[in-house]
């Protein structure tokens, strides 16, 4: 089980990796495919960095120019396909090394986090990116995956003393 785990999320960094790199691309996207699926929107929309998804700011929320940058400022500008490498990072840590309960504990709320990423693009965009729907379908067979993990290995308790007195 944590092989196929962990191969789903060496695919969802590949999945977010290629995210990214529409967010950086200055030529036309290649999955430009028709006006409801373009990557390049939605990777190049003010929600394709952290910034973004708690609301738009005016200027006034703007450093006067020239000012240094607060470190919230900073934050903001991540883009939110590295905040999925950085996951799907963390869930094949997490996989390999048969860590259930925090596996669990993490893809659970990665997937709230996709769901609402789908929400932005259905409802705000209306503009899909395949990268992004590849993902959610990465993330959900994951978190499924790792609730069937955790529940399988619930019970097992290692022996701690070597089975004497038992």
């Amino acid at each position: 089980m944590r092989w196929l785990i962990a191969f789903l999320a060496l695919a969802g960094m590949v999945a977010a990796a290629l995210a990214l790199r529409e967010h950086y691309r200055t030529e036309a996207s290649p999955c430009s495919i028709n006006p409801t699926w373009d990557c390049g929107i939605v990777n190049k929309s003010s929600f394709a960095v952290i910034g973004g998804l708690h609301g738009a700011r005016g200027p006034e929320a703007m450093p006067p120019s020239g000012s240094k940058k607060n470190i919230f400022a900073v934050i903001d500008e991540i883009p939110v396909a590295d905040i999925g490498i950085a996951g799907y990072l963390l869930l094949l840590v997490l996989a390999i090394t048969k860590c259930w309960r925090l596996l669990a504990a993490a893809a659970v709320p990665a997937l709230a986090f996709s769901l609402y990423l789908a929400h932005i693009e259905k409802d705000v965009l209306g503009i899909w990116c395949i990268y992004c729907v590849i993902s959610l379908g990465i993330i959900s067979s994951l978190t499924l995956l790792s609730l069937i993990a955790l529940g399988i290995n619930w019970r097992k308790v290692p022996d701690v003393h070597g089975g004497i007195g038992t």
